[in-house]
């Protein structure tokens, strides 16, 4: 180290100890005066500004004549500022360079860092917060597991509320705030409705400030009648004392504020009114999930600091539904230390609004990522090229790598040659096996074709299930109808699907799942009799044509007006019915259980009950519900002992050509049949096809998903040598065991997923092979996601 009197030049074995060196030198205040490379290590002479002013002052001047020099002292006087300036902005842009030359070293050395840096950059986070957090990134990771721990340090510092019961419990006068257009009203209105249904409306009253908006207190004035809550409004500070020393009963108050831009100054007028009201008023200040990420940080710092000393008692996100860079919000609020009270998705009151969860709010951050982020340019559109590579050592370990991917790639080329003949074996004998393989591989397929629109997909599953059909039931079509429950991986909404699924009257398979119907949670459970999506599902299907009269098995007995509407329409069902159902026999009123009691039985059967033999008896007989129907008493009893197993009632409006001994079998058959529902739960979670309503190719995968399904339950359940030998391929692409002879949905789910492996192996292999035998070139290639 050497010093002089205006100066000092500095040592040391990397740029930031000899930064760090200067500044306890010098002090914050040290002008860079010059920095090289040595081979003693980074050499940097700095001096102070006063010495710099100093120097300047004592250089000689050339001699000039009197009268110039009053005109030449003003202009050395902006010279130097000129200078002092300038010296300054290159200090700022020598230490960014260091900073960068830094991060770019840590970069080289843990490229995990730069992937997981454009991630939180690409979500919204800002730069300063991404950099800060990645700094502590622990060394070692893979991406993945890099991912899960910044979403494990964003979980951990994100505030949340914490109770909901507490602020429902501890009730208060509570204002939401924001700029215009931030969803306040809406808002208002939905934690109303929370507030009505935890402890009634006459405990809530909503207030409104709002006398700028046309319509702002009718708008607010009509969700009050709706709810039952008093609504008033008032116009100033004096005002709203009166109007909360009138309401000191209530439990809680709502006030809706006028919408003010955070650059307006009469934010703080607003603020002071609030803060004078009389009574403690606790602000929650809405956020924009839609807005830009320094726009947020604006509303924020205008609605905080004009507080003084009652600050923020949290926020609510609104409009998460339309954020395509929804990073911005738990940045803001994690930088600002804000609790998040819940979360706003949508105009509907109240299923629109949820408490804040961590792992949702995270999860949802990386989950929106638009898929046009034309303002959030990447590497290729920013025209950068990874760094060169400085010396012959990085250029011969580039080169190893590069060699040792190329065998690799050669290496599986070769295995998959050689094994190609038994792919396409397998794949000619699930074609040929009779189970929709060709169909369902198709669809899948068009996953990866935008042109093919959910009714191009509609209509091919229509056109299946007739050629089906005709080809795989003998006198009648059997239909099932369930409701499989999800979850929207976008908004975390709850959604019900009703899916259609048609059996074989001669063996019970599933054949097609030609029709969906997605619905609201809160709409597919209307009705306790039968839930309207249930119904619109059975219009639907009793509407086509399918070559064969539709029987409908149902989950349980229709109301007397939907049996007689059903009988004047021609529509066939058989469902079970509960022994405590009242019917007329004879003319007279009893239960089925004292009916059965009365019958005479068929002679024993035997049959296969839950995997071992028993016996089957059944009575028959005609009663009136509404309208005339057949009741069909089963009993399954133990071939040895003849103790009772089982024993249930059908009810149907079939024709005595349906023999009671087929209604028997096809109702086994709709139970058999059930967990169908829940491996296609679990085909939609693989695909990720339940994102939401507004998402134009959600329908395509949800379809495909369901008739993927189908082929599997088939296949599942299929016990030729063919299809053991198929399961067994499917699982090892999916890298899961499953044994033998059990069919679970856990491992239906594996083959689903070894389905969508084997499609894309096979198209991969068409595409670099042309010429092995038995594979056809594919028009497109849709692999599994992940």
């Amino acid at each position: 180290m050497n010093m002089h009197t205006d100066s000092v030049t500095i040592v040391a074995p990397s740029s930031r100890e000899a930064l760090r060196l200067v500044r306890e030198q010098l002090g914050p205040d040290a002008i860079i005066v010059s920095s090289r490379a040595t081979p003693a290590g980074a050499e940097i002479v700095a001096m102070l500004e006063t010495a710099s002013d100093e120097r300047a002052a004592s250089a000689p001047a050339p001699a000039v004549a009197a009268p110039a020099a009053s005109a030449a002292a003003p202009f050395s006087m902006d010279s130097n500022g000129s200078v002092i300036s300038e010296i300054h902005s290159m200090r700022g842009m020598i230490e960014e360079q260091l900073a960068g030359l830094v991060w770019n070293d840590k970069q080289r050395r843990d490229p995990v860092r730069g992937h997981l840096l454009r991630t939180l950059l690409g979500a919204g986070f800002s730069a300063s917060l991404a950099k800060a957090m990645l700094d502590h990134l622990p060394t070692g990771r893979n991406f993945s597991s890099g991912m899960a721990w910044v979403k494990a340090e964003l979980a951990r510092n994100l505030p949340l509320m914490e109770s909901e019961d507490a602020l429902m419990d501890g009730g208060g006068v509570y204002a939401l705030m924001g700029p215009t257009g931030v969803g306040k009203t809406t808002t208002t209105a939905k934690l109303a409705a929370r507030c009505v249904m935890r402890f009634g409306a006459d405990k809530l009253a909503l207030l409104t400030t709002d006398s700028y908006r046309i319509g702002a207190f009718e708008q607010l004035r009509i969700y009050g009648k709706i709810l039952g809550v008093s609504v008033h409004a008032v116009k100033d500070a004096a005002d709203l004392r009166l109007v909360l020393e009138d309401l000191r009963d209530k439990h809680m108050i709502l006030i809706d504020t006028v919408g003010k831009s955070q650059r307006d100054r009469s934010v703080s007028d607003q603020v002071a009114m609030l803060c004078g009201a009389g009574r403690p008023v606790k602000r929650l200040l809405l956020l924009n999930a839609a807005s830009h990420g320094d726009t947020l940080n604006e509303v924020v710092h205008a609605y905080k600091d004009s507080a003084g000393g009652n600050q923020l008692a949290g926020c609510i996100f609104t409009k998460t539904d339309e954020a395509t860079h929804p990073g911005a919000l738990l940045d803001t609020v994690i930088r600002h230390r804000l609790p998040v009270h819940y979360v706003s998705c949508g105009q509907k009151v109240p299923e629109n609004l949820m408490l804040a969860e961590r792992s949702k709010l995270v999860d949802s951050v990386f989950q929106s990522a638009s898929r046009s982020a034309l303002f959030v340019p990447g590497e290729a559109g920013l025209g950068e090229l990874p760094a060169a590579l400085n010396n012959d050592i990085e250029l011969a370990a580039a080169a190893a790598a590069t060699e040792r991917l190329r065998s690799q790639c050669r290496q599986l080329i070769r295995v998959l040659a050689h094994d190609a003949e038994e792919l396409a074996a397998n794949a000619s004998a699930l074609a040929d096996g009779g189970i929709g393989f060709e169909t369902s591989s198709g669809l899948w397929r068009a996953l990866a074709d935008d042109s093919a629109g959910s009714q191009v997909i509609a209509h091919k599953l229509l056109t299946h299930a007739k050629t089906e059909i005709e080809l795989a039931c003998a006198t009648h079509v059997l239909a099932i109808s369930g409701k499989t429950e999800l979850i929207a991986s976008r908004s975390g909404d709850a959604y019900a699907l009703q899916s259609s699924v048609l059996l074989s009257d001669r063996d019970g398979m599933p054949l097609a799942a030609p029709h969906q119907l997605l619905s609201t949670a809160l709409a597919a459970g209307a009705s306790s009799v039968m839930p309207t999506p249930a119904l619109r599902q059975l219009a639907w299907m009793h509407g086509q044509d399918f070559g064969k009269p539709v029987v409908h098995l149902l989950d349980r007995t229709p109301a007397p007006g939907l049996i007689d509407s059903w009988q004047a329409g021609g529509l066939s069902w058989l469902a079970r019915a509960r022994s405590t159902t009242r019917v007329v026999h004879g003319g007279i009123t009893t239960n089925l259980a004292q009916l059965t009691a009365q019958l005479a039985f068929t002679a024993p059967q035997m049959i296969t009950y839950k995997g071992r033999p028993a016996q089957q008896t059944l009575a028959e007989t005609a009663i009136t519900l509404g309208s005339d129907l057949r009741c069909v008493a089963v009993r399954i009893t133990d071939q040895h002992n003849g103790k009772l197993l089982a024993s249930w009632h059908l009810l149907s409006n079939l024709a005595p050509a349906a023999t009671a001994s087929q209604l028997a079998v096809w109702s086994c058959w709709k139970q058999a049949a059930d967990p169908y529902y829940k491996l296609l739960r679990q085909a939609i979670l693989q695909l990720g096809a339940c994102t939401e309503p507004g998402d134009s190719h959600m329908q395509k995968r949800l379809l495909v998903a369901a008739q993927v399904s189908t082929t599997i339950w088939r296949l599942a359940q299929n016990r030729d040598s063919w299809a053991g030998a198929a399961r067994t391929l499917l699982a090892q692409l999916s890298g899961h065991r499953i044994r033998s002879g059990s069919v679970t949905v856990a491992s239906a789910a594996a083959l689903f997923e070894g389905f969508g492996k084997l499609i894309a192996l096979l198209d991969a292999l068409a595409l670099d092979a042309g010429n092995v035998a038995g594979l056809a070139p594919a028009h497109g290639t849709a692999a599994l996601p992940g």
